[in-house]
Formats: structure tokens, sequence, C-alpha cells
């Protein structure tokens, strides 16, 4: 049976990742192959250090897109794909990649995902995680400065350049093509509870299992 694509998108900061991992824990990390969008950012290695912080990683531009699309179309034909690993502070890739092996469910995470119609034609169910701006710019702010290394008037300047003119271009009116909406952002139970029971009546009738932790 043809593995079922699931696409999550959302604005930066929004609780995509809330509802990745409730999608996971759904289905089970056996079943799932998760790709997310932000692997596949160009390497920049060949520019200076000060020119790749100045680049604008949120325009869809910044992102390789084709290559994660001939991924997802491996997958669906059964090949192993090799994902890029991305090194965040220093925009560049690492020289390794990640193995991953197809599985009967296709998770992709990213908040460009809808804007590319080659992508999202491959999905199956598009899910989009709606979350007030003030709240988005919070959760950003702690993201990149606790993971990423980033202070915050840097976040902030990145935010007022980049991220929300883009947002307002390109990942805002991407939501007109999701098939589910989560308002409110991750921690909207009730909606979860929905994309619970949509995902589970789905894996069912194809027949997957999960491989429950022995008591």
């Amino acid at each position: 049976m043809k593995p079922f694509v699931i696409g999550v998108a959302g604005g930066s900061g929004s609780g995509k990742t809330t509802v990745v991992n409730h999608i996971i824990n759904t289905v089970g990390n056996e079943n799932l192959v998760l790709l997310q969008h932000d692997s596949y950012y160009r390497d920049l290695k060949h520019i200076p250090f000060e020119e790749r912080i100045k680049q604008n990683f949120d325009h869809p531009s910044s992102l390789e897109t084709e290559l994660l699309v001939r991924h997802i179309h491996a997958l669906l034909k059964g090949y192993s794909i090799e994902v890029p690993i991305y090194d965040f502070k220093n925009h560049v890739r690492h020289e390794k990649s990640s193995i991953y092996t197809p599985k009967p469910i296709i998770l992709v995470d990213g908040i460009l995902i809808f804007y590319e119609r080659e992508l999202r034609d491959l999905m199956d169910i598009k899910i989009f995680v709606d979350t007030d701006d003030d709240l988005r710019l919070l959760r950003r702010l702690k993201r990149d400065i606790n993971e990423r290394n980033r202070s915050v008037e840097s976040v902030l300047n990145q935010y007022e350049k980049f991220v929300r003119p883009m947002h307002l271009e390109f990942v805002e009116p991407s939501k007109r093509y999701a098939d589910i909406m989560i308002p409110h952002g991750g921690e909207n139970k009730a909606a979860l509870e929905i994309v619970n029971a949509f995902i589970s009546e789905k894996i069912a009738a194809m027949g997957i299992k999960r491989d429950m932790p022995e008591q």
C-alpha cells in the first residue's frame, strides 16, 4: 500500500512541534518517517559567515524544496534517502547525512510546505497550526536563544526584517490549502482529538499496528 503523507504547517513558533509529536505518539515511531523542511536549508558554506547571517531564511528560496520533493517521491517508491543535517548556528550542512528508510506514514513539517504546490500536491492530508503573532514571537525568542545561541537583539531584528513580512506574504496565505485547521496552537486539545481520530482511522484502514511496549 502507498505510504500516507501528512503535512503540518504554520507560522514560526505556532506549536507545530507539539502537533507533530502528537501524531508521532498516535502512529508510533516505527511506522513513521519525519521530514522537516528546516533540514533542507541551502548550504551557505561558499560565502563568508558575515554574509550568511544577512540572508533571508524565511523566504522559500532559502530552502532546497526540490530535494525534499525528490526524497518524498523516493520514499513513496520504496527507496531509502539521505537527509541533510543542517547547522543552524553556522548556516551550513554537515558533511554527514541521515539515512531514512520507507515507512507507512510520511510526516512533513515546515512553515512553508503549503506554499510550494509541487510539495503540497504530494500530501494526503494537510494540517495548519494557527497561533497569535505575539505568542509565536515569544516562542521563537525562547527557541533561538536556547537552541541556536542567538541574542535577543538578533532574534528581534530578524523577526522585524524577515520573519513577519515573509509570514504575511507566504505562510499566512498558504493556510487556505489546509484540510484541518488547529486554532490557538498545539495545545488545542479538541482539535488534536479530531486529528487523532482521523489518523487513527486511516492507519487502521491501512492495517498498521503499533509496537506496544512491554508492561
